[in-house]
C-alpha cells in the first residue's frame, strides 16, 4: 500500500519501519557517546578513597544449557566513605554501560585482583559521591555501543532508501 506520495507505508520492510530503526540506531549511538564522554569526565575529576570489597561474583546472562548466547558479567560490591558518609558501590569502570564477556574466565580476570574483605582504592567524582568505581580508566563498552548503533543506523538507512 502507498500513500499519495508513492511512499510504501506498510509491510515488514516499510519506509516508516526503516525510519523507526534509524531513530533507534541514532539513540544507541547518542547514549554510547554520552556515556563515553561522561566516563572520560569521571576519570579526569575523580579522587581516590579507601574501599572494602564486600562481594565478588560472575553472573551468567541469557543462553541455555549449551554455551550459545551466554554472557558473563563480573560483579563486585564495595563500601567506601566520602566526606563522612558511607556508600556502597558496584561499578568496576565509570561507564554506565557495563561490559559483558563471552567466557566465565574472561569475566573472572576482571575481578581477580580483588578479594572479599580486603581494602582497595575506589574513585569518586566529588559531585556524584554515590557513583564510585574501582578502575580509574575508561571502558570500551560505550565505544562498542556507538559502533553497533552506527552499523544499525547504516543498515536501516539503506533499507529506507531501498523502500522509497
Amino acid at each position: 500500500m502507498t500513500d499519495d506520495s508513492g511512499v510504501k507505508i506498510n509491510g515488514p520492510n516499510s519506509f516508516k519501519g526503516a525510519l523507526l530503526y534509524i531513530l533507534i540506531g541514532i539513540a544507541i549511538v547518542s547514549y554510547g557517546g554520552f556515556d563515553y564522554a561522561q566516563q572520560t569526565e569521571a576519570v579526569r575529576e575523580s579522587v581516590a578513597v579507601e574501599a572494602t570489597i564486600t562481594e565478588l561474583s560472575v553472573e551468567t546472562n541469557g543462553g541455555t544449557s549449551s554455551n550459545q548466547g551466554v554472557d558473563y558479567s563480573p560483579t563486585v560490591a564495595f563500601e567506601y566513605t566520602y566526606n563522612g558518609t558511607t556508600y556502597t558501590g558496584t561499578k568496576i569502570y565509570p561507564a554506565d554501560i557495563q561490559e559483558n564477556y563471552e567466557t566465565r574466565s574472561s569475566a573472572e580476570l576482571v575481578i581477580e585482583e580483588y578479594e572479599r574483605g580486603t581494602q582497595t582504592t575506589a574513585y569518586v567524582v566529588p559531585d556524584q559521591p554515590r557513583d564510585a568505581f574501582l578502575k580509574n580508566q575508561t571502558s570500551n563498552a560505550p565505544i562498542i555501543a556507538v559502533v553497533l548503533g552506527g552499523l544499525f543506523t547504516l543498515f536501516a538507512t539503506f533499507s529506507a532508501v531501498r523502500n522509497l
